[in-house]
This record gives C-alpha cells, structure tokens and sequence, in this order.
C-alpha cells in the first residue's frame, strides 16, 4: 500500500528488512528520516553500533534522546507504524 505525503510517494513494508529497521528507529525519534534528523541537529553524525551499523542514539526534536538496542527493535507488529519514502 502506498501514500502520497506531501508529493513524496511513501509505502508501507510487509516484511522485516535492514532499511525498515532504520526508517522505524528515526521515525520513533520524531524524524522523517536521517536527512531530516541531519537537518535538524545542525549536521551532528548519527551514532551507530559498530558491528551492524544500526543506530544507537537520537536526539528527539523536545532534546531528550532515544537509545536503541543492538539488536532488532522494529516487531512484526510494528510494520504498519513505518514509512518508506521514495525520495
């Protein structure tokens, strides 16, 4: 299923995937994605886990900040909570 966004083309995943896992990370902090956190935190580098590259930390827009796991954190139930934009 896909959704216009602002003239942005969005689509909802059905399975589990590395890029899925990145979008619901970002989007739980309040962002769009990396170029919009990028954006907003005056270009200041994502953390990331080291072995997997996922993200580790972010900073919400209100300034406190999300710490994710090593491992995957976006659950099968939480797939329609995410948005791939096509960009």
């Amino acid at each position: 299923m896909s959704e216009i966004v602002g003239k942005k083309l969005a689509a909802r995943p059905s399975l589990w995937n590395e890029d899925v896992e990145e979008a619901y990370r970002f989007q739980l902090a309040g962002y769009r994605d990396e170029t919009e956190y990028l954006t907003v935190n005056s270009g200041n580098a994502v953390d990331r886990w080291p072995h997997n590259n996922y993200v580790k930390k972010l900073q919400r827009k209100d300034g406190r900040f999300y710490y994710f796991s090593r491992a995957r954190e976006c659950l099968e139930k939480d797939l329609p909570k995410v948005k791939l934009y096509n960009d």
